[in-house]
């Protein structure tokens, strides 16, 4: 009796493999702008150091003025308005980016989105628990837990700007979806860890206005007149129902519909995202920064970032546990789900990505404030920690993708030629089946008007003089 023939192995699945073309396409646009307003944002920090470190009292002058209707509880600091405010553009810019990676992205696809996604809870598991476990031994407080977690990826772009790597299409999109499910889970944190007192009257009515907004959406309603200003009447029930205002903008960019209908060049969502984005990116961001970032570096603050566990928990956490969660965590995903590594790369390349990320600027600095409200003094020490932080996390990454810029040049131009300009990269087409019979075709054409321009040349040298 013959043995049983065994059942074929499903082939492995690659790992950071090339994007499709569509996602390629879209992970340009949107990274273009992320890293003209991550060079922005970087100028906006720099900017706030030295104006908090120079001209230090209008800087705080400025910073606690305080604007806006006392009767709608909206009477708020410079900073506030910054924070609660222009943050939440920020945050409905990432609710649309998840609700688009879900449905039509990276995402939509669980197989493939598993090993990012372990990736990025990894790389936001792993700084909480350094941090918890240097404050533990070191007698800090543990309040600050969640400070080390996140990615700012716009500070990590700019910081690739800033050193001409040009990292291949996989890599971004890898450090993308890393990004958006980190910012899910901060905007989670932010939600159920720093909500005190709840307002429940307010909070049914951002509830209501919610549900308005979602059937205006659902009814094809069309107006900016419309949805800017029942967006706002949302924001302002939802900030005075407790629950930190930046979950407003992420509810409503999770609304939005982002997979494209017969005929559409774009989803609403990816409409609207492309307008928002530059906004949000160049104005809203950068501003928050330049009153969040504000540290003064006078005395011994930046001594006390080493000395205090607080600090240090922040420091090591955002160097070290943002870059072993996140490596570790797609190399165990790796290993369990059978995905092989992209063969024109190593892991050498995750790990330098998994070290970018320690860069946590925006979203740190805002769990920051929320973490060690009211007290002064150490906010400040925190975000020294998270500049500090962020910057060793920027010079060891760029050192480890300059060791293979080569590397990634020669891939990034490979995906990016395009000889026959016909707006495909060629990468994509030698892809196709139907590639070799047009470039057949087309030489064929291109060889027949050579014969026929020989021929005419011969034809003229053939004809004899004319008259003197």
């Amino acid at each position: 009796m013959a043995a049983p023939t065994p059942a074929p192995r499903s082939p492995r699945r690659t790992f950071l493999g090339r994007l499709s073309l569509p996602e390629r396409n879209y992970l340009a646009d949107a990274l273009r702008t992320e890293t003209v307003g991550g060079v922005i944002l970087l100028v906006a920090a720099i900017a706030s150091l030295v104006w908090a470190n120079t001209f230090g009292s209008s800087y705080g002058t400025i910073s606690d003025f305080h604007l806006g209707p006392h009767a709608l509880g909206l009477n708020l600091s410079v900073e506030h308005w910054a924070a609660d405010g222009l943050l939440a553009i920020f945050f409905f810019v990432a609710g649309v980016e998840l609700k688009r990676e879900l449905v039509a992205g990276e995402l939509r696809d669980r197989k493939a989105a598993a090993l990012p996604v372990i990736a990025a809870l990894c790389g936001m598991a792993v700084p909480a628990v350094v941090y918890t476990l240097v404050n533990v031994f070191g007698g800090g407080d543990t309040g600050g837990w969640a400070v080390p977690t996140a990615t700012d990826i716009a500070f990590a772009l700019a910081v690739l700007a800033v050193i001409g790597t040009s990292l291949p299409s996989a890599l971004r999109a890898f450090l993308l979806t890393l990004a958006v499910v980190d910012d899910l889970c901060a905007i989670l944190i932010i939600a159920v860890f720093f909500t005190a007192d709840i307002n429940f009257l307010a909070l049914i009515g951002a509830v209501v206005g919610l549900a308005v907004f979602y059937l205006l959406l659902h009814k094809n309603v069309r107006g900016w007149y419309v949805y800017v200003p029942l967006a706002l009447i949302i924001w302002g029930l939802m900030y005075n129902s407790g629950v930190h205002a930046t979950i407003a903008g992420v509810a409503m960019g999770l609304m939005l519909r982002c997979t494209r209908r017969e005929g559409e060049d774009h989803s609403p969502g990816e409409y609207i995202e492309h307008l928002i984005r530059p906004l949000s990116a160049g104005l809203a961001v950068p501003l928050f920064a330049l009153f969040s970032a504000g540290v003064s570096l006078s005395g011994d603050a930046l001594t006390q970032v080493f000395a205090r566990p607080e600090t240090l928990g922040v420091v090591l956490g955002l160097v070290v546990g943002k870059t072993v969660g996140i490596f570790g965590g797609t190399w165990l995903a790796a290993r369990f789900t059978r995905a092989e590594l992209n063969e024109d790369l190593a892991w050498a390349d995750v790990l330098a990505v998994a070290s970018l990320a320690g860069i946590g600027f925006t979203v740190s600095l805002l769990i920051g404030e929320l973490a060690f409200e009211g007290n002064a003094g150490l906010t400040n020490e925190i975000k020294a920690a998270v500049l500090m932080g962020s910057l060793i996390s920027a010079v060891i990454a760029g050192a480890m993708l300059k060791l293979r810029v080569r590397r990634y040049r020669a891939l990034y131009e490979a995906e990016e030629l395009d000889e026959d300009q016909d707006g495909v990269p060629d990468i994509y087409e030698q892809e196709n089946p139907e590639y070799h019979l047009r470039m057949a075709a087309l030489y064929e054409k291109k060889a027949a008007e050579h014969r026929r321009l020989a021929e005419l040349a011969g034809a003229a040298s053939s004809k004899p003089d004319g008259p003197a």
